[in-house]
């Protein structure tokens, strides 16, 4: 089984980082630290194939589970993506309930779905049946959908009735741009659709996720005071960013000193 698959059945609270820039050295410290999966971006990141699927090598290597985040309504994208094996796969700003219905069956063979029939490191290059490759990845591919703006939350009882969705991810600074306030994440506006969706998520028994790239406590436990299962949180780029800028005001206060 899916060992993060298995962790969303059992409601346990998950956590990983954003790997944003396809360096395989990223991936192999994130794959060292323990968090329960690592969040590969394909949809805002100019990360190739390659790149990808080398990630995704160097997780798997490690037993680290991957989820990547597709582009949006990209059929082909989604394929090539499958065929690589992540442990998961999230859909971006899905509104409605024939989306999510698109999305899903993209990731289902048939008669489930329609995905094509083309595995390569997905089933081990042939080492199972086709047959018996669809049955597993059928039980074990995590799915999950990003509720983004007000229209999603408002069609979320009709988007859960989809059975393959194992979590719905809140981006809530697209959120508050949908809000017209752009950014303002904790506005209250915008913290009241937020609150609206866990309610009713919860309700329905459904996994819920948060994406954000801060590492504040005071902005994690914010997201798990609201009843968050999932988060994802720290990029790459932005541990470097924050730190490279730390390092060079550091250096240039000391020069002055010396």
């Amino acid at each position: 089984m899916n060992i993060l698959r298995d962790k969303i059945r059992k409601r346990k609270k998950i956590c990983g980082p954003f790997l944003n820039m396809g360096e395989v050295y990223v991936a192999d410290i994130f794959a060292r630290e323990p968090y329960d999966y690592v969040w590969v971006d394909t949809e805002h990141s100019s990360m190739d194939y390659g790149s990808i699927l080398n990630c995704l090598t160097v997780l798997k290597a490690h037993q680290m589970p991957a989820v990547v985040r597709l582009q949006m309504d990209n059929y082909n994208h989604t394929k090539r993506i499958l065929e690589m094996g992540p442990d998961g796969v999230i859909f971006p700003n899905v509104e409605t309930a024939e989306y999510a219905d698109k999305c899903m069956r993209s990731t289902l063979y048939p008669p489930l779905g329609n995905r094509g029939a083309g595995p390569l490191l997905g089933n081990h290059y042939g080492r199972e049946t086709i047959v018996e490759y669809a049955s597993e990845q059928t039980e074990n591919l995590c799915r999950f959908i990003q509720i983004e703006s007000v229209k999603a939350i408002e069609n979320l009882p009709e988007i859960m009735k989809n059975p393959y969705i194992d979590g719905y991810i809140l981006g809530p600074c697209d959120l508050s741009g949908a809000l017209g306030i752009l950014g303002e994440i904790y506005h209250e506006k915008n913290i009241s659709q937020v609150k609206k969706a866990i309610k009713l998520l919860k309700e329905h028994g459904k996994f819920v996720g948060v994406a954000f790239t801060s590492i504040e406590e005071e902005e994690q436990r914010r997201w798990l005071e609201l009843g968050v299962d999932m988060i994802a949180s720290g990029a790459d780029f932005d541990f470097i960013f924050q730190n490279s800028r730390k390092n060079a005001r550091q250096l240039q206060r000391l020069f002055k000193e010396y």
